[in-house]
């Protein structure tokens, strides 16, 4: 009997954990599994914002692929999806093509324009190693050039967008922007850090306190926070910003936008059932018109039913749903009752940089400061351990606490 054929398309952390958990879950004859990603690597997405300040190298966010897996078990295939054909139950790679009994779609996002003039042409990116190394480069750029050509727009970064990755990006680069100032020969007070955010305050859905914690604690730094403005055009150098119904022109060669991600396009053009994009998958995590087809992070649409709104698409939320796909798969080749996908709440903490953060866990518990970048880094390492164990831990792990 011919063994099921699992794919799964993309290593972020719903896909790798889905692949290193179906490792230990089936046994060498149990399944034919296959992992394709277009990178032999993994990378940290949580991580990028350092790499982009510049303040965490590279190669610290990311590590081999083949390091985590057991290729007795899984077969790694270095490719790029270019379509997915779940009536045909194939997928179409840019140099394959590659059939499956089950597939776990995890391709992860892409960044969202809103259809906002000139961020597709000018806007920097953070969503891949190597766009994070291109922002560490040009903004180091600018600094060098500034001296012999000194035009106030090479030292304006702008962010746009209040979330998660903006803030935790202006938090490592208001600390980095001291030593470039000293590396360049740069006035200090010459340097502009703005967050330009469309609603009123950043962090939504954050408690107040811990917002103003994190407001008060990047302006002492130098962010400049522009709140309740729409970004209504990105320039090679500089924005246009609407803010009380007046507009404001803003100088800057740096402007990176962090505001808005949508799911992979390929679910859209698939032709799934998808809301906006993404698939609003069963309790078991599959695909409602297709049952050997599953779907984990930022691809799944998952309704917090207590607020009345999907779960955020994070890190924390694309592990647990890989833990319960690959029971699920498990469970369907050798027998057993598939699960239901209940979303544990772990907490959550925002990185202010270095030695500063914000956050609340243990149900709530609002923690701040120093304490709060620990757990921050405890729970970096946490997410390392549950991939690649003790070794993976020890090899990229943060420690540094004090």
């Amino acid at each position: 009997m011919n063994k099921p054929r699992i794919v799964i398309l993309g290593a972020g952390y719903g896909g790798l954990t889905t692949a290193v958990q179906l490792q230990k879950k089936l046994n060498v004859n149990a399944a034919h599994i296959t992992l394709v990603n277009k990178h032999d690597y993994h990378y940290e997405t949580t991580w990028l914002h350092e790499t982009a300040a510049g303040t965490l190298h590279h190669d610290r966010s990311r590590f081999d692929i083949k390091d985590i897996l057991n290729s007795s078990k899984v077969n790694f295939v270095k490719d790029t999806v270019t379509a997915i054909k779940p009536d045909e139950k194939k997928v179409e790679l840019a140099g394959s093509t590659i059939e499956y009994d089950y597939l776990v779609i995890a391709l992860g996002f892409e960044p969202a324009t809103f259809g906002i003039p000139g961020i597709e042409e000018h806007a920097f990116k953070i969503g891949s190693i190597n766009q994070a190394r291109l922002i560490r480069e040009h903004i180091e750029h600018q600094f060098a050039k500034y001296n012999n050509d000194p035009e106030q727009a090479r030292l304006n970064i702008v962010v746009g967008g209040g979330g998660f990755t903006g803030i935790e990006f202006l938090g490592e680069i208001a600390n980095r922007v001291k030593e470039l100032c000293e590396e360049f020969d740069v006035d200090r007070s010459k340097v502009r850090l703005i967050n330009v955010e469309a609603m009123e305050t950043i962090m939504p859905g954050f408690d107040p306190e811990l917002v103003d914690y994190a407001m008060k604690s990047l302006g002492s730094r130098g962010v400049e926070f522009k709140l309740g403005a729409f970004l209504k055009e990105v320039r090679k150098d500089g924005i246009t910003i609407e803010q009380n119904g007046e507009k404001e022109d803003i100088p800057a060669m740096t402007t990176i936008w962090s505001a808005g991600v949508r799911a992979n396009s390929l679910v859209e053009q698939s032709g799934l059932e998808h809301n906006r994009g993404k698939v609003e998958v069963t309790p078991e995590l599959r695909a409602p018109s297709h049952e050997d087809i599953f779907v984990v992070g930022d691809c799944a649409l998952i309704w917090n039913k207590a607020i009345d709104r999907p779960y955020p698409p994070t890190a924390q939320i694309a592990m647990q749903e890989a833990e319960v796909c690959a029971h699920n798969l498990a469970a369907l080749i050798k027998g057993g009752e598939l699960e239901q996908f209940q979303y544990v709440d772990r907490g959550t903490v925002c990185s202010l940089g270095e030695k500063d953060a914000m956050g609340s866990i243990f149900g709530g518990k609002k923690i701040y400061g120093w304490f709060a970048s620990v757990m921050k880094k405890v729970v970096d390492n946490r997410a390392l351990y549950k991939i690649g164990g003790v070794g993976l831990v020890l090899k990229k792990g943060k420690f540094n606490i004090f």
